[in-house]
């Protein structure tokens, strides 16, 4: 069942980084109302940090710079404008989704250094669980060289994807991991505008991961991307 889950009421901002985990699959267009709000509430003081653990139904969202051409199968699922950055991609079942709202106004109003932060976290919270995962220049996202899990040497493949949208130097959106995702579903798309390269997941590496482990993986590895508060 598709939910729309809101984050909670807002509190203070002097409170530490806030996490919401949502249970079951949460609608697109209702998350990103939901992080509209919370941004304006951060900009305005009123409530604290977040960071939002979710999945959503099958989906594709375009990034501001998605080219027309790379929207292979338009009927195969919704398409939603997203309003971030980059081009195309897939979320669903099976993904988890962490949507960062942080308040670079106190973090450093550096957008590059941010999304470098994130690139980080996710690598970190995939060593957890024993993957390598590895920027690419001129690639965005985190990558996974197939060779070390039983794959052909040299052989990538893309396992972590990375938008965020910044206003008044508040972030939304994040990043996307594949835990478990049915990877076919990427097939409606050249996600994120990239030709020739594949996708992959801990699942499809070999690895059983609960989206709890995920969750626990991504809250260990935070503090050291970007600070304990």
């Amino acid at each position: 069942m598709v939910q729309a889950v809101s984050p909670p009421a807002p509190a203070i901002v002097s409170s530490p980084v806030e996490w919401l985990v949502s249970p079951g699959l949460t609608a697109y267009d209702a998350a990103l109302a939901a992080m509209e709000a919370r941004v304006e509430d951060i900009i305005a003081g009123k409530a604290p940090e977040l960071v939002w653990l979710l999945e959503h139904p099958p989906l594709y969202t375009a990034g501001s710079s998605a080219r027309p051409e790379d929207l292979l199968d338009q009927a195969r699922f919704p398409v939603h404008a997203a309003g971030r950055g980059g081009q195309y991609t897939y979320h669903g079942p099976g993904q988890r989704v962490a949507y960062v709202m942080l308040d670079l106004n106190r973090r450093g109003r550096d957008v590059r250094k941010f999304v470098g932060r994130l690139e980080a976290w996710a690598i970190a919270a995939l060593a957890r669980f024993g993957v390598a995962g590895e920027r690419r220049p001129g690639r965005v996202g985190i990558w996974v060289d197939l060779g070390g899990h039983g794959g052909k040497a040299g052989d990538e493949a893309k396992i972590a994807a990375i938008g965020v949208r910044i206003r008044r130097w508040v972030s939304f959106h994040g990043i996307a991991i594949n835990v478990a995702p049915e990877l076919e579903h990427f097939a409606g798309i050249v996600p994120c505008g990239l030709k020739g390269y594949g996708v992959t997941s801990l699942a499809a590496l070999g690895i059983a991961a609960s989206m709890a482990d995920v969750d626990a993986a991504l809250k260990d590895a935070f503090a050291a991307a970007f600070g304990s508060d």
